[in-house]
């Protein structure tokens, strides 16, 4: 085998790369700024530190490839899998999949096919992962890639950073930028998303053709924001991305459907359809005042009721199956409508 760089540029989907003796890990967060983003226990970070949607994105003529990191976590993989997925992509089709188990080093893909490619190694959502080696068959290329694709970043809950996928390729976001030839960032942390402004000013930090912000079901579960502060974070939070991106399409998705708190107040006395509401109204709002290029969606219409009840065995997360259908559903209603503003 033939050991490669890990050069920066091959590295895609992250806010920051933290270096080690021999090692890189990627962050969905800037690691170097870890002091922006207090939570309690550090639950904010411990999610940022988490891989989903990273991946690596080069050129090769590899058949072989073999990727060492240091051991994985001795955790339970998401959605009851009994080990952590690693998946390799061309052209958006999943090539291989490589289970790697707690505790595990090494992730390898055989067989690919023979000629220059391009392609994505996608690393798992639901733990951190630090790489030491990029490995080929003797004699093999792996080179970085221009990549002209729209940017596209997404900032949601659990329900984005999905850890019950079926493979990190097959995360919702994943799906849909696979399908659409987009260079996605998921800024889904679970748990964590409340609408923080210091996440906003990241993504206005960010390039970006696209943005989605799916809020609001950690603001019911905690009661961190009621009917006085939720619509004016969620104001506020458009207003703060717009100082670094004023022209580029963003899009407001409503809470998905939850049956816990759909008509029944949280302890703040709100609820999901009072957020639904409230998304339309602030969408009125900065349309009425000249805002361009912002949409608004109706979560219900990318997961609704039923989907949730069939799919979810905890009223709240989708598993694998339902993942996909989020997917098929967040394609054909959010993103089909988001890429004619681009003319795409």
């Amino acid at each position: 085998m033939t050991e490669h760089p890990l050069y920066l540029a091959l590295f895609q989907g992250h806010a920051s790369l933290e270096d080690g003796p021999g090692w890189v890990k990627p962050w969905r967060l800037p690691h170097d700024r870890k002091a922006l983003f207090p939570s309690p226990d550090e639950g904010l970070l411990s999610r940022a530190e988490c891989a989903s949607g990273v991946r690596l994105r080069f050129a090769t003529d590899a058949t072989q490839l073999r990727l060492t990191m240091l051991p994985l976590p001795d955790t339970e993989p998401g959605g009851g899998r009994g080990a952590f997925m690693f998946d390799l992509t061309q052209d958006g089709d999943i090539l291989a999949s490589s289970p790697v188990p707690p505790t595990g080093s090494r992730a390898d893909f055989a067989g690919l096919p023979p000629g220059e490619k391009t392609v994505e190694l996608w690393l798992p959502p639901e733990v951190p992962v630090s790489l030491s080696r990029l490995e080929t068959n003797d004699g093999a290329q792996v080179n970085p890639v221009a990549d002209e694709r729209p940017r596209w970043i997404t900032y949601g809950s659990s329900l984005t950073h999905c850890v019950r996928a079926h493979s990190p390729a097959r995360i919702w976001p994943a799906i849909v930028a696979r399908r659409r030839g987009l260079h996605l960032t998921n800024l889904g942390f679970g748990g964590q998303c409340h609408v923080d402004a210091q996440v906003g000013m990241l993504i206005a930090e960010q390039p970006a053709d696209l943005i989605t912000l799916k809020l609001g079901i950690n603001c019911i579960g905690a009661g961190t924001l009621s009917s006085r502060t939720y619509p004016a974070a969620v104001l506020s939070l458009v207003r703060v991305i717009r100082v670094g991106h004023p022209d580029v399409p963003i899009g407001l998705i409503s809470p998905i459907g939850y049956p816990p708190h759909e008509t029944r107040p949280n302890v703040v006395g709100y609820t999901i359809g009072h957020m639904r509401e409230a998304i339309v109204d602030v969408h009125r709002r900065l349309t009425g005042l000249g805002e361009e290029n912002l949409y608004c969606f109706n979560g219900l219409d990318v997961f609704d009721l039923d989907l949730i009840g069939r799919y979810a065995e905890d009223q709240c997360h989708p598993n694998g199956d339902g993942i996909e259908i989020m997917g098929d559903n967040f394609d054909r209603v959010v993103m089909a409508r988001m890429l004619e503003g681009l003319g795409k």
